[in-house]
C-alpha cells in the first residue's frame, strides 16, 4: 500500500548510511504560481543523484550545484528563487512564481539521529512534525504538536519567521467495505486525491481485479480484514453492502479505532436502524455520532459516480475541519 507515500528522507538516510553523502533541500515558502507546494522535498546525494522534486524541473539544477556546496562546508542555507514566465510555463503553470528552498546536509546541519527517528516515525503511520529554528540551528522532531498544521497539512513558518515547521503525516488511507457500483467509481476517485485504496468484500465475484485493477483487495471478513489493515487517524472507512452482516462488523472495530471519517451508505430509516443496533453493541451517542449516515453530503446525487463524489467530498470535509 502507501502508494502516494513520497519515499525523500528515507532514500536521504539510506544515501548518507552508505557513505555517499546526502542532502534534504526543503520547500519553505512560496509566492505566486509556485510548482510545488511548502514542504516539498528534493534529496540529493553527495554523487549528485536526485529523488523527488522542489520545481518540478526549474531551479533543480541550482539546488544541486548549491547541495553539493553545502556537502562541503556541512551548514544549512536558503536559497531563492524566481520561476521565470517561461519556466513555469514548461512545468504547466500560467505564471510565474518564487520559491525558498532550505538545503540541509545530512550528518552536519541535520542529525542522523534524527533524521532515523523522522523514517521510523513515517514507517510506524505517527503522525510527527519536523521543527527547525535558522537562527539557532536547533532542530527537533515532535508528537502531537501543531494540531492545525497536522490537520491541514501545512507545513510553513511560525509567526517569528525563523521556526519551519515541516509536517510528516501517513498517507491518507481509504477502506471501502462491499465492492459495489459506488465503490467502483469512490476508488479511482479517492486515488486521484491522494488516499491508498483498499476494498473488502468476502464475495470475491464483486471484489475481483477485474472490477478493481491494481487496487488491494481482501476477501476476508470484514472485522478480521479491518484488523489486518488497521486503522488510525488517516484512514477513512466508508461501509457501503446495506448488508448488517458484512457492515457491522467493520463499523464496531471502526467505532473502536480513531479514523477519521466513518460513512455508511443507507436511507435515513436503514441508519435509524443501525443507531438501534450499535446502541445495543455498548457504543455512545457520541460513538454512533461519527457515523456519517446517510452518506455523503446533500448534492442531489443520482447514480454511483454522484454519490461517490458527495463522499469523496464529505471526507475532505471532516479531514480539512469544514463538515458541519
Amino acid at each position: 500500500m502507501a502508494q502516494n507515500f513520497d519515499t525523500i528522507p528515507e532514500t536521504a538516510l539510506a544515501w548518507h548510511r552508505d557513505g555517499r553523502g546526502a542532502v534534504l533541500a526543503t520547500v519553505v515558502e512560496t509566492w505566486g504560481s509556485a510548482p510545488r507546494r511548502v514542504g516539498a522535498q528534493l534529496a540529493i546525494s553527495g554523487a549528485g543523484e536526485i529523488a523527488g522534486s522542489v520545481s518540478g524541473g526549474c531551479v533543480e539544477g541550482a539546488v544541486i550545484v548549491e547541495a553539493q556546496e553545502a556537502l562541503a562546508d556541512g551548514e544549512h542555507r536558503m536559497l531563492e528563487f524566481g520561476v521565470s514566465d517561461g519556466d513555469a510555463f514548461a512545468v504547466g503553470l500560467a505564471c510565474g512564481g518564487t520559491i525558498r528552498v532550505l538545503v540541509e546536509p545530512v550528518g552536519a546541519a541535520m542529525p542522523e539521529a534524527l533524521l532515523a527517528d523522522l523514517v521510523a516515525a513515517r514507517a510506524a503511520r505517527q503522525p510527527v512534525a519536523y521543527e527547525v529554528n535558522l537562527d539557532s540551528g536547533v532542530r527537533r522532531l515532535l508528537h502531537g504538536a501543531y494540531p492545525e498544521r497536522m490537520r491541514m497539512d501545512r507545513s510553513g513558518f511560525e509567526d517569528d519567521g525563523q521556526t519551519f515547521v515541516s509536517i510528516h503525516n501517513p498517507p491518507l488511507r481509504l477502506i471501502v467495505v462491499g465492492a459495489v457500483h459506488i465503490a467502483q467509481a469512490l476508488v479511482p476517485m479517492a486515488r486521484i486525491a491522494g488516499y491508498d485504496p483498499a476494498v473488502i468484500d468476502p464475495r470475491e465475484t464483486f471484489a475481483s481485479p477485474e472490477r478493481f485493477p491494481d487496487v488491494t483487495l481482501l476477501h476476508d471478513w470484514p472485522d478480521d480484514a479491518v484488523a489486518q489493515l488497521g486503522l488510525d487517524a488517516r484512514t477513512a472507512l466508508v461501509l457501503l453492502t446495506h448488508d448488517p452482516k458484512l457492515d457491522d462488523p467493520a463499523l464496531e472495530a471502526g467505532l473502536r479505532a480513531a479514523c477519521f471519517y466513518i460513512g455508511a451508505l443507507g436511507s435515513t430509516r436503514t441508519h435509524g436502524k443501525r443507531v438501534e443496533r450499535m446502541k445495543e453493541a455498548g457504543f455512545s451517542d457520541g460513538d454512533i455520532a461519527r457515523i456519517h449516515g446517510p452518506v455523503g453530503l446533500d448534492i442531489g446525487a443520482a447514480g454511483p459516480a454522484e454519490i461517490a463524489v458527495s463522499i469523496l467530498a464529505q471526507m475532505t470535509a471532516v479531514l480539512r475541519g469544514r463538515a458541519e
